[in-house]
């Protein structure tokens, strides 16, 4: 087990017109589980690769543990890999796959077979370990990719969007696995996703990227209470928060026909009345018809059980998109018009040129 620490770390392929990965730092505790998320071309996996070895680093270096691994060859630097697609040698057995890198590391015969066993009966594989992979289904691959992982005991294991093969129930009872088995061996672990659900269950902290440049490290709660800027504020949670323009006033946020408080700090940060201001979907309430608040007209209502979210859009020229919480059972239809109202300090405030958090 070992720390990693990237120092101003660059990556820009040949051609490119940008850095595919901009001067980034960050540091990672032994034995964490770091998520890196972000949408597509972020740079999530080319940060990622750069870790393994499989990329080139354009300027700035890597450190696992006290060794600067920056271009130092894969073989080198301790590191287990699991990919999107398994990666598995057809012909050969689940056994014989999880212990072919022990194999070439000249690791003697009955040793390979008990860590092998071993990772096996972690990994509930101990009745496949005789079959092919053809014969196993898309679970239980990412399980053998998983134990391959494991039988080497790495510095860090390196997952690259694992479970995006899987279809969603699976994926929701593997990530639990793996979260569950990553905690039990205290292995450093790097992980890359696109689906913000996915890192805000299974890492100790996230990293969020945008454009090869770092938004936001911290907790899940921490990114999702206190988003640093209005993109890390729309893409992490889902649904996502809604984000719209708003008026700063000297008593507040402008919401429809309410004003919302806000901390007097807001006003003495914001470089202009005109706002980015941001509320969750669960901290949306109904209000009677009348009352103070946002008009919205209701798009559709998704029931989903004892929730449901009301998908509408501001009655005002505007039209915003809103996403609002509601009672599954009891709820308006599509065509209502309804008045929502924030939680009192639940608003978020952004400003609207920077969108840099001001709250």
């Amino acid at each position: 087990m070992a720390t990693v620490s990237f120092d101003e770390i660059s990556c820009v392929y040949p051609g490119a017109e940008r850095p595919s990965v901009d001067k980034l730092n960050l540091e990672i505790g032994d034995g964490e589980f770091l998520v890196l998320v972000g949408p597509s071309g972020c740079g999530k996996s080319t940060t990622l690769r750069m870790l393994a070895g499989l990329e080139e680093v354009t300027s700035g270096s890597i450190m696992i543990g006290d060794r600067d691994v920056t271009h130092m060859p894969p073989k080198d630097r301790d590191i287990a890999m699991v990919f999107q697609n398994y990666a598995l040698y057809p012909h050969m057995t689940v056994g014989e796959n999880m212990g072919f890198a022990l194999k070439i590391a000249g690791v003697n015969k009955d040793e390979r077979a008990k860590r092998v066993r071993e990772a096996a009966q972690m990994l509930d594989l101990e009745e496949y370990l005789d079959r092919k992979p053809k014969a196993l289904s898309g679970g239980q691959r990412q399980r053998v990719a998983m134990g391959r992982a494991i039988v080497r005991s790495p510095q860090a294991f390196l997952m690259d969007e694992p479970l995006s093969n899987l279809d969603a129930k699976l994926r929701v009872q593997t990530r639990t696995q793996i979260a569950s088995l990553q905690r039990r061996l205290g292995v450093t672990t790097v992980y890359v996703t696109h689906d913000q659900t996915e890192a805000l269950t299974m890492g100790d902290r996230i990293v969020v990227l945008k454009a090869g440049e770092l938004q936001q490290v911290g907790t899940p709660r921490e990114l999702y209470e206190t988003p640093a800027n209005d993109f890390v504020a729309g893409f992490i949670g889902s649904p996502a928060m809604n984000l719209f323009p708003a008026t700063l006033t000297e008593q507040g946020v402008q919401f429809g026909s309410t004003i919302t408080p806000v901390d007097p700090g807001v006003r003495a940060k914001a470089t202009s009345s005109q706002i980015t201001a941001g509320v969750r979907p669960e901290d949306l309430s109904l209000v009677q018809n009348g009352e103070p608040g946002l008009e919205v007209i209701v798009d559709l209502v998704e029931e989903l059980g004892a929730d449901g979210y009301l998908y509408g859009h501001s009655a005002d020229e505007l039209g915003f998109q809103v996403v609002a919480r509601v009672d599954g059972r009891v709820h308006p239809s599509g065509g209502d018009r309804v008045t929502l109202a924030p939680t009192s300090g639940r608003l978020h405030v952004f400003d609207a040129q920077t969108g840099l958090r001001l709250s």
